[in-house]
């Protein structure tokens, strides 16, 4: 049993069309959150044009890693769990990474969207938000093997943006700014970053992999 982590929303408050609503109504658990974020196409469009609104996502059908993060962390919140979400910080030229936190009794796992076969959903076994993070440290590299995850934030409650976020995508640029700025953990060193072994070339060949082409 999932549990309970704060007060539901209703739509009362979300500015939401009926439909959408009863979207986020029927993902009442991670996995069934997490199927859903799997059927979207991922959206390569720039950034700043992808930079939706919960509602705008639902309305685009297809989706990026942060709007991923955001449509989960809103679905959470519909079923009476925060809206946290987890950003994953690494060295250039890679891009970070955001997911979406929940926590099944005092287990931390995450909801993601990703186009690749790694950096995906982590079950609810790891005993922090540490813990969870640095499962995803040997999976992140770039195309020449060089590994690059080097920090996480903390837990980042949607909550204190208010419901906003459900209709607004101008408030979503605020939330990801803030995102990226705020506290981190750093987990490796400059001077320990260059002792880092790449990937295999069979993990490599691995990475390569994607569910939808360009």
């Amino acid at each position: 049993m999932v549990s309970k982590m704060t007060q539901r929303i209703t739509p009362l408050n979300l500015g939401l069309q009926h439909t959408e609503w009863q979207v986020l109504k029927r993902l009442n658990t991670p996995k069934r959150i997490q199927d859903f974020l799997n059927t979207l196409p991922f959206d390569f469009a720039p950034g700043d044009e992808i930079d939706r609104s919960v509602q705008g996502t639902l309305r685009a059908g297809k989706i990026d890693c942060a709007g991923g993060a955001i449509l989960a962390a809103a679905a959470l919140w519909a079923h009476g769990h925060k809206p946290l979400l987890l950003d994953l910080q690494v060295a250039q030229p890679d891009f970070d990474h955001v997911v979406a936190l929940f926590k099944e009794g005092n287990k931390w796992g995450a909801l993601s969207k990703t186009n690749h076969a790694v950096l995906r959903y982590r079950e609810p076994v790891y005993a922090s938000v540490r813990e969870l993070a640095m499962s995803y440290f040997h999976e992140y590299f770039l195309p020449n093997g060089s590994k690059t995850l080097r920090g996480f934030s903390k837990p980042f409650d949607l909550s204190k943006y208010g419901t906003g976020w459900f209709t607004d995508s101008e408030l979503i640029l605020d939330i990801i700014y803030d995102l990226d700025y705020s506290a981190h953990t750093e987990i490796v060193s400059a001077k320990e970053a260059k002792r880092l072994r790449k990937a295999d070339p069979i993990e490599i060949k691995a990475g390569e992999m994607t569910e939808d082409n360009f």
